[in-house]
């Protein structure tokens, strides 16, 4: 998934303290248990996302020494139906989740969404025929969306300036944990208890994040400026000076209330239009590389190669990985720099792909490869290793670097439902793609995709490593960053 993030919608705020502000900062232990606490719905998007790849042969009947409760067994049609409606669900969540978080409050509106995703595993666990699953997806895919933009929003508004970004990489790391979760147990255990272990994930999130403060900045909106206070102190500490931090963010919030936003902003000037383009297309790219057709179909994959390594176990080995890298790339980000990761991404993932269609041009060309079984193992190894590493989580971030203020918040919105539609289109169309191509020809679909990625990072996309948004758009407009409080 994906997956994911559509992160970047609540970032509005990312640079509420200016780095040339010099003051003492507060405790940082809070602020990582509400991020983390926050950040246990993107493990119940990991469990959804991961979900498919396991249940799929209960749902198909492939696995014959286990009843399914579908009967008949579900067509390949109906399975990716299945995998695809999350999708759906997903852009019917996050357009609104903007809406209902300033109306209800972020600590309100991820504790509510407990219920979708609760719901939809229990219609799961007790579905009987096709379209009570094609609801539950659709049901999980509207908590997937919703939380998509208010997890990442309520974060970027309750972590200072130092550790945003570390707090910020953790819902792309907790949504690969939940993938790794569900494919774990979706080899141990019989289908329905994996249903309900699934479940056991926002029940937690919901009990746990009671406990943590809503965001100072919702409050503040809501003219609550002693609660806000009070939820300012719970995350800094008592020793912390808030009166700077507040009065911040209510010149931030005065300033964006005057602003009102139209499409035709994001197209209004060269600057404009260049970033929404360079924001939009590293989601085309994140989406049709065929991620998520992966993440889905892991298990499929793996059993149509004919690896000599048992699927499940194959599926598990990749989702440690995934897990793995994503927490380093999170650390590697602000090192290394976000193009360069983007092309490491890109060119591996060109590569593997390609030589994964080439091992399946072979076995369908007739040929003996029960000497080269590995190979489908390290080429999707090294896909998801890649991804994880630049392709997964640096369109999110760069989103919110190269997009200015004023138009933030509706690009975001923008980019959240492309990336969505694309990736209901790439699951949707996987299995018709691979029953009409043949499994060869899609990959090396993928893998061109990839490649044109490639070129467009490097020819259009800036590095934007160490520069405010004001920089940023310098650079998009053909002028040389003014250096400014030690940033180039």
């Amino acid at each position: 998934m994906s997956q994911g993030d559509k992160m970047e919608r609540g970032q509005e705020s990312i640079t509420m303290i200016p780095r040339g502000d010099v003051r003492e900062e507060g405790k940082k232990l809070p602020q990582y248990i509400a991020a983390i606490t926050a950040t246990l719905g993107a493990v119940a998007i990991g469990t959804v996302l991961g979900w498919s790849s396991s249940a799929s042969p209960f749902l198909k009947g492939e696995i014959t020494n286990v009843t399914s409760t579908i009967d008949p067994p579900l067509s390949v049609d109906e399975s990716a139906r299945v995998e695809s409606f999350v999708a759906i669900g997903a852009i019917m969540g996050a357009l609104p989740a903007g809406y209902f978080a300033d109306l209800l409050g972020r600590k309100t509106l991820i504790a509510a969404l407990t219920l979708p995703f609760l719901l939809s595993w229990i219609m799961i666990l007790l579905a009987k025929v096709a379209w009570l699953l094609y609801v539950a997806r659709i049901l999980a895919g509207i908590a997937t969306g919703a939380t998509c933009t208010v997890v990442p929003m309520y974060i970027s508004e309750i972590a200072e300036l130092s550790i945003r970004g570390t707090l910020g990489a953790y819902f792309q790391l907790m949504i690969t944990l939940g993938i790794f979760y569900a494919y774990v147990y979706g080899y141990l255990v019989r289908f329905a208890v994996l249903n309900i272990l699934c479940a056991l994930i926002p029940i937690a999130g919901f009990f746990m994040f009671m406990f943590v403060p809503e965001s100072p900045k919702y409050l503040l909106m809501r003219q609550k400026k002693q609660s806000a206070e009070k939820s300012l102190r719970w995350l800094r500490g008592n020793k912390y000076n808030i009166k700077q931090e507040i009065e911040t963010l209510q010149n931030e919030i005065a300033k964006s209330s005057r602003t009102k936003v139209s499409f035709k902003d994001l197209v209004a000037t060269k600057v404009a239009f260049k970033s929404v383009n360079i924001a939009l297309g590293l989601m085309v790219f994140q989406q049709l590389s065929g991620v998520n057709a992966v993440i889905f179909n892991m298990n499929a994959i793996f059993m149509a190669s004919g690896s000599t390594i048992e699927p499940a176990i194959c599926s598990i080995i990749i989702g440690a990985i995934q897990v793995i890298v994503t927490f380093f790339s999170s650390i590697l980000i602000d090192k290394a720099g976000r193009k360069i990761l983007l092309l490491i991404s890109l060119g591996v993932s060109t590569l593997s792909l390609g030589v994964l269609g080439y091992y399946f041009h072979l076995k369908n060309s007739g040929e003996d490869v029960s000497g080269i079984g590995f190979i489908p193992l390290i080429c999707l190894i090294l896909f998801i290793v890649v991804f994880s590493l630049g392709l997964g989580p640096i369109p999110w971030m760069m989103s919110g670097e190269i997009l200015a203020a004023e138009i933030k918040g509706l690009a975001s919105s923008l980019a959240t439902a492309l990336n969505w539609t694309l990736t209901f289109v790439v699951t949707r169309s996987y299995a018709p793609m691979e029953k009409t191509l043949g499994t060869d020809v899609t990959f090396w679909l993928f893998a061109c995709i990839c490649a044109i990625g490639f070129v467009f990072v490097v020819l259009i996309v800036p590095e934007t490593k160490g520069k405010t948004v004001d920089q940023v758009q310098q650079l998009l407009a053909g002028k040389k960053p003014v250096r400014k409080n030690g940033l180039v």
